[in-house]
């Protein structure tokens, strides 16, 4: 079998990602994620995320790993399973979503921010959120906006960064089941990034929501090199949505704000570490018809030979916005000194 790609250039890595018929031997598993599929559980009894989205047709079906650094441990709190090594964390749950989802967000987050204080990892680096029926307007609101309400809730509850120096993250849509995030923290905080082309999301005027979302646009984190955390990126400038109906011109002003971010992280540093090639990617499409042309829109840009292309994840969801049809994400760590 063929070893797991690894995205970065390190000895331990934080993330692997391999393909469904790969095998290796990570005994510091924090958590497992697989998109559209049930990822296998890890030996030491760290949670296995099962993320509720469709694979698209012709698609590999891939794994992520994130590792530790250090022995782990794994346990439960109320609905959070989590595994920790003290400096990193990562948890999931899934919240029953009876009632308005206002509320099950606002008891979600509530959660988590129980986990991280007690495992003293009180800083969150990046959230994912698969939000059902995210665009469904229910009670005269999107679900999408019921979500934010809730989270912002929680935050502000919790005396957590809700606007500056909010972690990053992002928010998919999917069919049905019910509200799950998944999360990586830290015992240190990490540096929130912002894109000069677009609004801070926590700053978007009362027309898209009466809260704003809780996230930054990156996260830059260090962990001995840095770890760069991009949140769901898409076809955005200020605040505005460009290019409707036109997958392949989303996907391709998507990329200029992630070539953006990256430029800003890169700037943080004493010498750049990331490069829009060697990121590790998680593309969602809305519509599966669009997956060809937005792929080929993605390579075109990275590279069809690159470490981008070669481990990127596609998968079908809905995009937090009715109008977008593309969202791409992405983590990647710089290269260890030489």
């Amino acid at each position: 079998m063929n070893a797991p790609h690894s995205v970065f250039d390190t000895s331990a890595p934080l993330l692997l990602r391999c393909a469904a018929n790969e095998a290796h031997d990570a005994p510091r598993v924090l958590g497992t994620v697989g998109l559209g599929v049930a990822p296998p559980r890890p030996a030491n009894g760290a949670p296995a995320v099962a993320v509720p989205v469709r694979r698209l047709a012709g698609t590999r079906v891939a794994f992520e790993t994130w590792c530790a650094r250090g022995a782990v441990s794994a346990g439960t709190l109320g609905p959070v399973s989590y595994a920790t090594d003290g400096d990193l964390l990562f948890g999931h749950l899934v919240c029953d979503g009876h009632g308005p989802l206002q509320d099950c967000a606002q008891r979600a987050y509530e959660a988590i921010f129980a986990v991280l204080d007690r495992c003293g990892c009180p800083h969150p680096l990046r959230f994912w959120n698969y939000v059902p029926h995210i665009n469904v307007v229910t009670g005269s609101l999107e679900r999408y906006r019921q979500f934010n309400i809730g989270r912002q809730a929680a935050f502000l509850a919790a005396g957590r960064p809700a606007f500056e120096g909010a972690p990053a993250a992002c928010a998919l849509g999917t069919y049905g089941g019910d509200l799950s995030v998944h999360f990586v923290a830290a015992r240190r905080a990490p540096i929130a990034l912002e894109n000069p082309r677009q609004v801070s999301a926590y700053r978007y005027p009362p027309d898209y929501g009466p809260r704003s979302p809780t996230f930054s646009r990156a996260a830059l984190f260090e962990l001995g090199v840095p770890v760069l955390f991009v949140s769901g990126t898409a076809a955005i400038v200020g605040h505005r949505s460009m290019h409707p109906g036109d997958a392949a011109a989303q996907t391709r002003e998507t990329l200029v704000n992630l070539r953006a971010l990256i430029e800003v992280a890169n700037a943080r540093l004493a010498a750049p570490a990331f490069s829009l090639e060697r990121l590790a990617y998680t593309v969602y499409v809305r519509r599966a018809e669009d997956a060809a042309a937005v792929r080929a829109q993605f390579e075109a840009a990275v590279g069809s030979d690159s470490p981008a292309a070669r481990d990127a994840i596609y998968a079908q969801a809905d995009i937090c916005r009715a109008e977008l049809l593309v969202e791409i994400e992405a983590t990647g760590i710089g290269a260890l000194p030489r």
